[in-house]
């Protein structure tokens, strides 16, 4: 129980900190100042919303989200939030594809072929499927975790005005709301594919306590970061690097490296969404249909990692907003069979 608990504790993580949560660009556009109890927020909605969702996955045995949504929000709702989890999926993994090419220029290799390259790798991971994915995330996303509150951390004791914290002042608050609306729907996309592999019921629990008190605590200290270099954030696509703009070239290294493995195993988790909802209309292997949709997203990544999270983040952030409400809802309406 515990073990497979972790496991997909891993494999939420790792669709969650990616190109725009590392980076801290996601974390900017919806944070910043006064932004303390709307993190608290955030932990508390995305670990009940992440339960409820691994719950119905483990009870349906689900092989994909579609009938995730259809207990959530019935069948006439569900086709329609289909098409938009599709349309989230593809667009959101074009964003890290595009962050995938961004984050290695600070070695001088070229956007576009940074951008190859890391579609290669994603084509190849899929000769494995989710069991590939499990065993990338059990690696990469300690080592994430660790390098990352280690670098905030170091940066904190460097600033000691960003330590403390003014609970009086809390006007951010509803930021919350869209934020688990924005995260939720990729919660769903890909643990909706779980369900069947999942053993034990007690396995959601682990893994959506754990990830949200990760992902809250994570948020928590990284924003108080940026909010000492708010000024200088505008000069960086991610914003990660004006943190380390004073930090050993070695360490720019080797985040840079962290970072890039983390917009990889995000990019991962939306082929997987896609994957294992396309895969009953696409007769194919799934590394070819991984193929195939890495194809047609590779030639939109043009517009840029920053100006992808400016504009399309938000605008799921408020669409989904009604589905969190569904999830929420969902144990209140159902009390009688959920034990």
């Amino acid at each position: 129980m515990w073990r497979n608990g972790i496991k997909w504790m891993f494999l939420i993580l790792g669709t969650m900190i990616g190109a725009g949560y590392a980076s801290g660009r996601e974390l900017w556009q919806f944070f910043g100042a006064e932004s303390g109890l709307a993190i608290l927020l955030f932990t508390i909605l995305f670990s009940i919303c992440c339960y409820v969702i691994m719950k119905i996955s483990f009870e349906e045995k689900t092989e994909h989200f579609l009938p995730v949504l259809n207990k959530l929000i019935g069948t006439k709702l569900s086709s329609v939030y289909d098409i938009v989890i599709i349309f989230y999926l593809f667009t959101t993994t074009m964003v890290m594809l595009a962050g995938g090419g961004a984050a290695i220029e600070i070695f001088h290799i070229p956007y576009w072929i940074g951008i190859v390259i890391f579609s290669c790798l994603l084509v190849i991971l899929f000769i494995w499927n989710i069991r590939g994915m499990t065993s990338l995330n059990a690696v990469i996303i300690p080592l994430l975790i660790i390098g990352l509150l280690g670098t905030i951390i170091t940066f904190m004791l460097k600033s000691p005005s960003s330590i403390g914290y003014e609970w009086t002042k809390q006007s951010n608050w509803p930021s919350a709301f869209t934020f688990t609306a924005l995260n939720v729907i990729a919660l769903i996309a890909v643990v909706g594919a779980i369900g069947k592999e999942m053993k034990d019921k007690n396995e959601a629990i682990i893994a959506s306590v754990g990830s949200g008190l990760i992902l809250g605590g994570i948020a928590f200290f990284y924003n108080q970061s940026l909010l000492q270099v708010s000024n200088e954030i505008v000069l960086y696509e991610i914003p990660l690097f004006a943190i380390l703009k004073d930090y050993p070239y070695s360490m720019i290294i080797l985040m840079t490296i962290l970072l890039w493995t983390a917009i990889f195993t995000t990019a991962a988790s939306g082929i997987f969404g896609l994957t294992s909802r396309l895969r009953q209309y696409l007769q194919m292997p799934t590394w070819l249909v991984a193929l195939f949709i890495i194809v047609i997203m590779i030639p939109l990544t043009k517009f840029g990692f920053s100006t992808l999270v400016a504009v399309l983040y938000p605008i799921y952030g408020l669409i989904n907003l009604y589905l969190v409400a569904a999830i929420l809802i969902y144990p209140i309406a159902n009390h009688y069979k959920w034990e």
